[in-house]
Parts: structure tokens; C-alpha cells; sequence
């Protein structure tokens, strides 16, 4: 069970990091998403979700290593992708939809691991 957290744990959080290269400006942030960041306060608003996006990936890389961080990183990844899902419900381009439809896979994985972690042994 041990090893099936922490398996859970590295891919959730290396896919809620990959956005992290964003911060590195538009051009990246284009590459990611398709879209174009003409509006600087867009551009500002999209580098922080990087950067937020990153932040919570390493979280969840972290809390394979450190068991400790296990239940607190896997409530804030199954808050953060359950928010994008129920938020994508608004808008259901492809692109949106691939992701959410990334979120729920890896929110149902996480679900699992935290009843995993939270087991007696």
C-alpha cells in the first residue's frame, strides 16, 4: 500500500507541476495552453496559477518522501483539481476539458491514496 502512495503522490505531482515553466512568461504560457497573453494583467494572473500549479506539485512530490505532509498535500491537490473541474463546467472548450478530464483521473487516484494512507496498519 506504502508503495502505491507514494507512486500516487509522484504522478500527481509531477503533473500539477508541469504548468510551473509558465512562470517563465508568455511565450511559455502559450506553448502550455494554446492561447495568447496579449493582456498584461492576464499574463500576471496566468504566471501566478504557474506558479501556484508548481507550488502544490512539489507539495505533493514532497509528501512522497515526507509522510507527514501525506494527508494535508493530498486534501489541497483533491481541493485544487475538484475546483478546476467544477469551474471548467462553465466554459467546455477541448483544451479545458482534456485537463479536467487529467483532474478528475488524478483527483480519483489521490482519493484512493489518502484512504490508503489513512488505514490503520
Amino acid at each position: 500500500m506504502e508503495i502505491a502512495v507514494v507512486v500516487i503522490l509522484l504522478v500527481a505531482g509531477l503533473i500539477n507541476g508541469l504548468p510551473v515553466i509558465g512562470v517563465a512568461g508568455a511565450g511559455r504560457l502559450a506553448r502550455l495552453y494554446g492561447l495568447t497573453m496579449a493582456d498584461p494583467d492576464l499574463l500576471v494572473l496566468m504566471r501566478h496559477r504557474a506558479l501556484l500549479l508548481g507550488l502544490l506539485g512539489a507539495a505533493l512530490v514532497g509528501a512522497a518522501f515526507v509522510p507527514g505532509w501525506r494527508a494535508p498535500a493530498m486534501v489541497a491537490g483533491l481541493v485544487s483539481m475538484l475546483a478546476f473541474v467544477a469551474l471548467a463546467r462553465v466554459a467546455p472548450g477541448p483544451k479545458i476539458r482534456t485537463t479536467a478530464i487529467v483532474d478528475v483521473v488524478l483527483s480519483a487516484a489521490l482519493a484512493v491514496a489518502l484512504v490508503l494512507h489513512l488505514l490503520p496498519r
